[in-house]
């Protein structure tokens, strides 16, 4: 079966009317990544089990719209009894005793979690370079990275392997790899669904989100698992939508805005050229696009380093070397274990952030840095939420180029850290996002990103229909895996 051409409706339906098994659905996932492992890497872990359990839906029978379909989740994401490492060998061997609710929740659903996919050393990049499971590659072109940092959730969905994968996204890190590999990714507002399990980055930033390839699939997974955790005191007890049956492609009257600085010096042209193609075809629609202005943006990039980083700091203290995971050898003293435990289980971007943000919060900088950058924040919500007043969304380029090649970035962090800013201001006011393709330049994909009110994914999942309905760019195939299947 050819996944890149299936939805989790047309799989549902060949399931009810038992044209296949949900035992058949997980092995064949399975062949799949098991068949392209060596060539894109996007997966740490392969769930043995999931033919199991999917074998017993099949027994109990298919019920709700996701019962029976193999789901991947991103490796930072606690699953009970398989392997969740971060993509660090700080927890290479790190077995989790319970599951996250998000998990929890699909798999109530009758999802099948196939497996972990690779990602950024604990979220904490936009290429997949620094994980200590190898890079994963571009299925569009195995020369260059699928983004990050769910990057492997990303290609796993772009190369069919799944039809939705769960991310995680914290400065754009499911917008940036979807962008980069030609498929549909949003970040529900903060809050909307429950980080309950989550291995934290940065605890006001995270957002767990979904990854498919069409915009119904995301629909439907994100209305599954989203909704109040009372293990979660961020979670909102807000109702949540069914995503799916609320879908419109109806633009007529919404307003977009289009802030001036998302038109950032150095975009590729062909981005520009493509994303000015969107924003054309929703005029057609009905739309009205306006100019507007974000001044605080020149800063977003600043803020976001120094506000992840010294949550980073936090959050990665309690990986000692004392209760899981990597444990160093030959050591002397307690003070040995912890140098030494850190030291040679972290990897260079994760000691970075640390140091980092350990800086911003020390006694002498915490005024110049980490509480000046908090302020710069509010100003940045209030601008982002005053925009929102008068328009129903925001638009701009998902990023400022394609996917650039393996090893291009890697050793210049600041140029790295630079892919995040168009994507960093959704996160920092805690606001729906997404990314939706927009079309190609140089032979690569490109994303439209669609930002909304608080609580409004509907909006974003209405607009992002809309533009797929338009160019149906899900007919492409990547095209390194052209000829296959």
């Amino acid at each position: 079966m050819d996944i890149k051409k299936e939805t989790i409706a047309s799989l549902h339906d060949k399931l009810v009317n038992k044209d296949v098994t949900a035992e058949e659905l997980a092995n064949d996932a399975i062949n799949k990544i098991n068949a392209n492992e060596k060539k894109l890497n996007t997966f740490i872990t392969v769930n043995d089990k999931a033919p199991e359990a999917a074998k017993k839906i099949d027994e109990d029978g298919i019920k709700g719209p996701l019962s029976g379909i193999p789901i991947a989740f991103k490796d930072n994401i606690v699953t009970n009894g398989i392997k969740t490492t971060a993509a660090s060998k700080i927890l290479y061997n790190f077995m989790p005793v319970y599951s996250a609710t998000v998990l929890e929740r699909l798999e109530a659903a009758g999802a099948v979690d196939i497996g972990k996919t690779n990602l950024d050393e604990f979220a904490m990049g936009s290429s997949t370079e620094t994980s200590y499971f190898d890079t994963t590659v571009n299925p569009w072109d195995l020369s260059r990275v699928p983004g990050g940092s769910s990057g492997g959730s990303a290609a796993a969905v772009a190369a069919g392997e799944v039809v939705a994968a769960l991310g995680t996204d914290t400065g754009g890190s499911i917008r940036q790899p979807a962008a980069f590999n030609g498929i549909f990714g949003i970040k529900p507002t903060y809050g909307r669904v429950s980080r309950w399990g989550v291995i934290a980055f940065a605890s006001s930033l995270d957002q767990v989100g979904v990854l498919s390839k069409r915009v119904e699939d995301s629909a439907t997974v994100l209305s599954a698992m989203a909704g109040h955790d009372e293990h979660d005191s961020t979670s909102s007890e807000k109702p949540v939508p069914d995503y799916r049956a609320n879908l419109s492609k109806d633009m007529s009257g919404v307003r977009i805005a289009v802030p001036k600085e998302f038109w950032h010096e150095g975009t590729h042209p062909e981005v520009l050229e493509n994303v000015n193609k969107a924003l054309d075809a929703y005029k057609k629609m009905g739309a009205t696009v306006d100019e507007v202005s974000l001044p605080s943006l020149k800063h977003a990039v600043e803020v976001y380093y120094v506000l992840a980083s010294s949550e980073a700091s936090s959050n990665l203290q309690r990986y000692d070397g004392v209760r899981y995971g990597f444990r160093a050898k030959d050591v002397k003293n307690i003070k040995d274990l912890f140098v030494k435990s850190r030291s040679e289980g972290f990897g260079d971007e994760v000691k970075r952030r640390i140091m980092l943000g350990t800086f911003a919060l020390s006694a002498g900088a915490y005024d110049a840095y980490f509480k000046k950058a908090a302020e710069v924040r509010t100003l940045f919500i209030n601008e982002m939420n005053d925009v929102l007043k008068d328009h129903d969304l925001i638009m701009g380029p998902s990023t400022t180029t394609p996917a650039f090649k393996i090893g291009e970035k890697v050793d210049d962090p600041l140029a790295m850290y630079m892919n995040d800013i168009l994507t960093i201001p959704a996160n920092l006011a805690g606001l729906p996002a997404a990314s939706v393709p927009a079309g190609l330049a140089d032979g690569l994909p490109v994303g439209l990103q669609i930002i909304g009110r608080p609580f409004d994914e509907q909006s974003v999942f209405n607009a992002a229909y809309a533009l797929q309905e338009e160019n149906k760019f899900y007919e492409k195939i990547p095209t390194a895996l052209k000829g296959e299947d």
